[in-house]
């Protein structure tokens, strides 16, 4: 079989250790009540190869490369219409998979967060996601309050899933190697399906604090707070990355019920 050329515009780096790639799918606990996976950007299928293996699993792929497509159409001709040729961040979730499944892979670089911020719109199908991202961004998602790491996609992703930062990869076990160290990180979904605030309103809460990170939340969040109500909350006199997501909970229900 021809292989696949990596695309720097699509920002593969293809994994060649098989080792590491049996660890990441040993990674994932079938036992988190879900029997879909699917893994994105399965590339040559190295992680596909341990998937498949593994008979708890109903095994889906998706790649947005013609070419990986190809090479994966033959190599598991099985699959069938569970090999998708698709851009996986305009996927329809709801209409493709079981209410609880599972996302796992060697993530592109490139659109490491748009990855995330897409699993967090499907956070009540996306049960557990088992996953490889630059260091630096999954450094950013286990990243805890008071940290120069900790930002808006830490905040998000805490309040819905349990974080973990597993293991850290070298970039010479990738053709073509990284300039960057690689970690693959474990999102596994919190029991409560929902905040105990107005959701909406917690998401703008948080964008606007660290949009304006340097500044204290009194004045970050002035479009959004009545700052005559407000006057005495101590909260607002604290920069975004000292709050914890129940900090941010807090405030966004001081928020609503000062407007």
């Amino acid at each position: 079989m021809t292989l696949v050329r990596a695309k720097k515009h699509l920002g593969q780096h293809f994994l060649t250790d098989k080792n590491i790639a049996a660890k990441i799918v040993e990674s994932l606990r079938p036992a988190n009540k879900y029997r879909q996976v699917l893994e994105v950007g399965p590339g040559m299928g190295i992680l596909s190869d341990f998937l498949l293996q593994k008979t708890e699993y109903e095994v889906f792929l998706i790649d947005i490369d013609t070419e990986s497509y190809e090479f994966l159409q033959k190599k598991y001709p099985e699959l069938g219409s569970k090999l998708l040729n698709a851009d996986f961040l305009q996927l329809d979730f709801p209409a493709t998979f079981a209410p609880q499944m599972a996302v796992i892979g060697n993530f592109p670089y490139n659109i490491s967060s748009q990855i995330l911020f897409k699993v967090l719109d499907n956070r009540n199908q996306v049960t557990e996601v088992v996953g490889m991202f630059q260091k630096e961004v999954a450094e950013r998602c286990a990243a805890k309050p008071g940290s120069k790491e900790y930002g808006i996609l830490s905040v998000f992703l805490q309040a819905y899933y349990q974080v973990e930062y597993l293991f850290t990869v070298k970039a010479g076990v990738f053709n073509p190697p990284p300039k960057v160290l690689s970690a693959v990180i474990r999102l596994t979904r919190n029991e409560t399906e929902t905040l105990n605030c107005d959701e909406k309103l917690f998401w703008q809460v948080v964008k606007a604090g660290f949009n304006q990170r340097r500044k204290t939340l009194r004045n970050a969040l002035s479009s959004l707070i009545n700052k005559e109500k407000m006057t005495d909350n101590p909260t607002l006199d604290l920069r975004a990355e000292r709050l914890s997501v129940q900090d941010f909970v807090k405030l966004t229900n001081a928020v609503a019920e000062n407007r």
